[in-house]
């Protein structure tokens, strides 16, 4: 059974493994991920099709929301409330917290999550744990979150799709939902902030804020948080590719043996 690497062991072996040559395994999880891709983009801008996104697009508010709310506690400020809206759209209503650092977290906060997933996306124990995380994260955004009917609904959803993967293949099946939600969220600053600042040029977005408050432009401010949001997901593909060796029936049976259903 291959090993699997501490925090220890995990910079070394980014350092000697041969990532040129990735297993069959993770050969496939790069192609679901390229996949993912291509099939997310295709969606995002074919009118009607668009709707089949529509509610992994509010988990993904979701975390660019908690970006923002999280951030400012931990600046020194509190958050009032967190409310999803019916036209994919957020709002976080905060009071004090450092906004230099509060307004960039939603898109930056949502692709450093988006990173996290693909990376434990390529193993299904580590998908696993992060699908805790993730609920435990749901649930604080529905404790901020305005009590309204789509808060409610889209965040107890979430979290009935996690735990119903657990359950399907000895959570296999787990492994490629929360993959999916990682490319979507690692991707969601660079088809936003493209839809707002490009091709509807929308005036309130965070980055136009930003640059109203800091100086530059908001589609340079949004060029920057794009090209830090790919970086950060290739960087969660390399860690994921250093970390997870394992080949699907070696990660089957792991999982039989961790939290097993």
């Amino acid at each position: 059974m291959a090993p699997t690497l501490d925090a220890g062991e995990l910079a070394p072996a980014l350092a000697t493994r041969d990532l040129q040559n990735p297993t069959h395994t993770q050969q496939v999880t790069l192609g679901v991920i390229a996949a993912y891709v291509v099939g997310i983009a295709i969606l995002w801008n074919v009118p009607y099709l668009r709707m089949v996104l529509w509610p992994f697009k509010m988990l993904v508010i979701a975390f660019h929301e908690f970006g923002h709310a999280s951030t400012a506690i931990l600046t020194g400020g509190k958050v009032k409330s967190i409310s999803l809206d019916p036209n994919e759209g957020g709002v976080t209503h905060l009071s004090g917290g450092i906004s230099a650092i509060t307004l960039p977290a939603g898109y930056l906060g949502s692709s450093i999550i988006g990173a996290v997933l693909t990376l434990c996306g390529f193993n299904i124990n580590a998908s696993k744990i992060v699908s805790i995380a993730l609920g435990v994260c749901f649930l604080l955004t529905l404790w901020w979150g305005k009590k309204d009917w789509l808060t409610i609904l889209t965040i107890l959803l979430a979290v009935a799709l996690l735990v119903g993967c657990w359950f399907i293949n000895h959570a296999e099946a787990l492994r490629f939902v929360v993959l999916f939600i990682g490319v979507m969220s690692s991707l969601y600053s660079v088809w936003d902030i493209c839809d707002d600042l490009i091709l509807r040029k929308v005036n309130s977005s965070d980055a136009s804020v930003f640059a109203k408050r800091y100086g530059g432009s908001s589609r340079c401010w949004g060029l920057i948080w794009s090209v830090i949001s790919v970086m950060f997901m290739a960087a969660g593909i390399v860690v994921g590719l250093a970390a997870f060796s394992q080949s699907f029936e070696q990660q089957r049976e792991d999982a039989q043996h961790f939290i097993p259903t």
